[in-house]
């Protein structure tokens, strides 16, 4: 099996990745908080851990990816006043765009989805034992986690006594340290709660995501719960580093053998935040382009570093990847034989190398030219064809793009009542060839490129894209 190294972001430094049991990886990423529709920070978290998904399938690993939706949290609550809709009613309808959005991005289905108010009892387990243990206290708004009980608090963050972080922590007298957290908070008059031996009420955000890791996924035998836990770099403190230490007085396990962080947004300079204004939606941007040209946009920086996202560098990525369609046009509908083994190696050398993805995409640009290259000078290689078709299958294996129709992809932006008016005209328009009726045949193409389309007669029938 080929070596695939990773940056741990607790260690600060890139690892050759070794998962727990031979040739399997659970994986576990802090999904959305599901109040609200889906922004670009969303997308770019959601596509650096489904490229780690399809870099570990395509080196054969069984993987399970896990992404959960936190559906109960003082933002939906607040919500639900505002709109008065039931809980069930907002998170359903965000989990249900959320899902819609990722499809779009091509980003692979997940095999748990676990939901907050779903692992409730594994919660309320997981804070009985750490109060039987003296590792959790009551006080008379909730039940807080002492962060003194835990030695090795701080660890995975190295933040801990940063008096600057610990000021982002909510001020409470009755706590024991200023950096301890509530696992569960009582019911306020009207809120939304549940019953629980220490309290009526509902849990805090960090035990959500340890104990449905502890349910779902972690490995009993083992140092570590699962190999693998995800999610942005505004994540790593206070969210991980309590998730960690939660999980370390509950069972004397280590949450995950790695950590990884995918960096931030900024929207032309500025980091993406609701305050400012600039949390573009993705729903938003998706209007205007495909979410495989957004995806790809955001393939162009490694996934840790901050991505600066403006307009006219994603529509010059767009072009870029124009090019592979096509391609992909040349050797539309033809059939494939197997992957070039120097391609393959050279895209998971790439990969392998903590989701290298600028040198994946660099080693793609060589291969067009390649191909444009050797099909102009020989149109009629169907080895080399065949060859091609297997390389660009391989490319949406690997980073999720080129998996669309050669010419469906150059229709995007025409609306469905144009696409039913081109079809019907390009009906027509066969109909009159059929019949030798070229003079209407004509007139009819002439129609439709008035249409801004352009029709091309192929050996696998008529096709047609946006001109």
């Amino acid at each position: 099996m080929n070596k695939i190294y990773i940056y741990d972001s607790v260690k600060k430094q890139k690892v050759e990745f070794q998962s727990i049991e031979d040739n399997k990886v659970k994986i576990y990423v802090c999904g959305p908080t599901v109040y609200d529709d889906s922004h670009l920070g969303h997308a770019r978290s959601a596509i650096a851990f489904d490229l780690l998904h399809r870099v570990l399938k395509v080196n054969n690993y069984d993987v399970t990816m896990t992404k959960n939706f936190t559906d109960i949290d003082d933002k939906i609550i607040k919500k639900m006043y505002e709109t008065s809709r039931t809980l069930e009613d907002i998170t359903s309808e965000y989990i249900k765009a959320y899902k819609n959005d990722m499809k779009a991005l091509h980003v692979l289905d997940n095999t748990l989805e676990p939901k907050a108010t779903q692992n409730l009892e594994v919660m309320k387990e997981m804070i009985n034992n750490l109060i039987s243990k003296d590792c959790a206290y009551k006080t008379s708004d909730g039940v807080y986690f002492d962060t003194s009980k835990d030695e090795s608090y701080g660890n995975i963050s190295s933040m801990a006594s940063d008096e600057n972080s610990l000021s982002r922590v909510e001020v409470n007298s009755e706590k024991r340290n200023s950096s301890d957290f509530a696992l569960w908070k009582f019911a306020k008059e009207n809120d939304v709660s549940f019953e629980a031996e220490f309290g009526l009420g509902r849990p805090g955000w960090h035990i959500e995501c340890s104990a449905m890791i502890k349910k779902h996924l972690a490995y009993e035998n083992s140092e570590f719960q699962i190999d693998i836990h995800g999610g942005g770099a505004d994540l790593l403190f206070p969210h991980h580093e309590n998730e960690a230490a939660q999980t370390r007085c509950d069972s004397k396990q280590h949450l995950a053998k790695y950590w990884m962080h995918n960096g931030f947004v900024n929207i032309n300079g500025e980091k993406m935040s609701k305050s400012l204004g600039n949390s573009f939606f993705l729903k938003d941007i998706l209007k205007s382009y495909s979410g495989e040209v957004v995806r790809f946009y955001l393939l162009t920086a490694q996934y840790r570093a901050n991505f600066n996202f403006n307009e006219e560098d994603l529509i010059s990525s767009k072009k870029r990847l124009d090019k592979l369609y096509r391609v992909k046009k040349r050797v539309y509908g033809g059939a494939k034989s197997t992957v070039n083994k120097d391609f393959k190696a050279n895209i998971l050398n790439a990969l392998n190398d903590d989701i290298n993805t600028s040198k994946a995409l660099a080693v793609i640009d060589e291969l067009i030219n390649t191909a444009n290259d050797k099909l102009d000078a020989n149109a009629k290689d169907k080895a080399f064809k065949k060859e091609l078709v297997a390389n660009i299958e391989f490319i949406e294996e690997a980073l999720g793009v080129s998996g669309s129709d050669a010419y469906e992809y150059f229709q995007f932006g025409i609306d469905e009542k144009t696409i039913s008016e081109i079809n019907n005209l390009i009906e027509k328009r066969t109909e009159a060839k059929k019949a030798k009726d070229f003079e209407t045949a004509d007139k009819v193409r002439d129609e439709i490129s008035a249409l801004g389309v352009s029709v091309m007669d192929t050996a696998n029938g008529v096709v047609w894209e946006k001109v």
